[in-house]
């Protein structure tokens, strides 16, 4: 098949895993006209368009997912981290200081093979607005601090953005990336679905010596689903009781993860990574209109406990976002000194609210040119 051709197509089996559905249901839809697919010889393709806009109504077509994948999809590793003081579990969002509009986090759908600290999958209904708003539609968007990459596979997956560009400088977190993104997500996938932790297998797994790529990709991959709230930074320690007591056990998905991993690598034409430094990046695409931002970096107070680099200069970092030609989406902790920064730059800025089931809030605070797309 042409390159320019399969750009544009994805096979069936791809689609079915891209959705999270079996091959079988994927005929289904195609079928009964939910999805287009064209038959080519003996092959039916499913258009990329087609699959993006149809990914993009997702969460309101769950109701033709099987029993088996509900189940799995419900389970507590679809929520953004442990029960982590300041990253908590359930999470219902109340936007600025108009009145709460609830967004339910298990009905986003979950792409990152990544249980990331701070991960911002909570914000993923904001970005959808975010960048909707943009014009002219996006063709780049740049994810500087990538972590997880919820953002940018978001964008890719929903047609949101033409490409994105994911920068991440921890080399453990990139050799996943590259992994999944360079060939040999397959693998990958493989030997999460044979791997059983135990103390022991992630003891052995962690501790020995990673000859290759993808043997360090998969002992991190472990390593953020085995420790508490997933956290990569130097002393985590392992999950201990887990849900319901299963321990180690608890926050591993094989077959998620395998759809998730397959997923990723199915448009990795569309998703380019970086492995180096967000300020580094910036620079490179300042002087570019076409790109857009969305700026994550590690927070002033909780950045030191969570990842092993998480030293930033933030006064440089406003600095280097005022220079930016294209628009940005910045998110950080409601800090004084990021709110003193704002204004010194003219940055408008919004606080979201999550709020837990217990009750308990934490404010963070988006930043950018304009909020006019979040409304009043």
């Amino acid at each position: 098949m042409k390159s320019a051709f399969r750009d544009d197509y994805v096979t069936t089996q791809e689609a079915a895993d891209i959705l999270g559905y079996t091959v079988q249901h994927a005929r289904l839809l195609f079928r009964e006209g939910r999805l287009r697919a064209a038959k080519f010889g003996r092959d039916w393709l499913v258009p990329r368009r087609d699959l993006a806009q149809y990914l993009a109504r997702q969460p309101r077509d769950v109701r033709y997912r099987s029993v088996a994948q509900q189940a799995e999809e419900a389970r507590p590793d679809a929520i953004v981290a442990d029960a982590l003081p300041g990253f908590p579990e359930d999470l219902v969002l109340a936007r600025g200081d108009a009145a709460a509009v609830g967004v339910n986090v298990a009905q986003v759908p979950q792409r990152s093979p990544f249980r990331y600290p701070g991960g911002k999958t909570w914000l993923v209904p904001y970005v959808r607005q975010w960048l909707k708003s943009v014009r002219p539609p996006v063709t780049d968007l740049i994810e500087p601090f990538a972590g997880g990459g919820i953002v940018s596979l978001t964008a890719v997956f929903e047609g949101l953005a033409k490409r994105a560009t994911m920068v991440e400088l921890d080399e453990e977190v990139a050799s996943v990336w590259h992994t999944i993104l360079n060939g040999d997500a397959q693998w990958l996938a493989n030997r999460i679905a044979r791997f059983r932790p135990s103390r022991e297998s992630v003891k052995r797994v962690v501790g020995e010596q990673r000859a290759s790529l993808e043997h360090k990709a998969f002992a991190t991959i472990v390593r953020n689903r085995v420790t508490r709230g997933g956290i990569l930074a130097p002393g985590a320690g392992l999950v201990k009781l887990g849900e319901n007591g299963r321990g180690l056990l608890s926050r591993w998905y094989p077959r998620t993860l395998r759809r998730r991993i397959l997923a990723i690598a199915a448009f990795r034409d569309r998703i380019h990574f970086i492995e180096g430094d967000g300020m580094a990046a910036l620079r490179a695409y300042e002087r570019q209109p076409e790109c857009v931002f969305f700026i994550d970096p590690p927070y002033t107070v909780t950045g030191r406990r969570l990842y092993k680099y998480s030293s930033i200069a933030h006064e440089e970092l406003f600095a280097r976002a005022s220079l930016l030609r294209g628009d940005f989406l910045m998110t950080y902790d409601n800090a004084a000194e990021i709110r003193a920064l704002a204004a010194r730059h003219g940055f408008a800025t919004r606080l979201i609210t999550m709020k837990t089931t217990h009750h308990a809030a934490k404010q963070e605070l988006l930043v950018g040119r304009d909020m006019d797309w979040l409304g009043k």
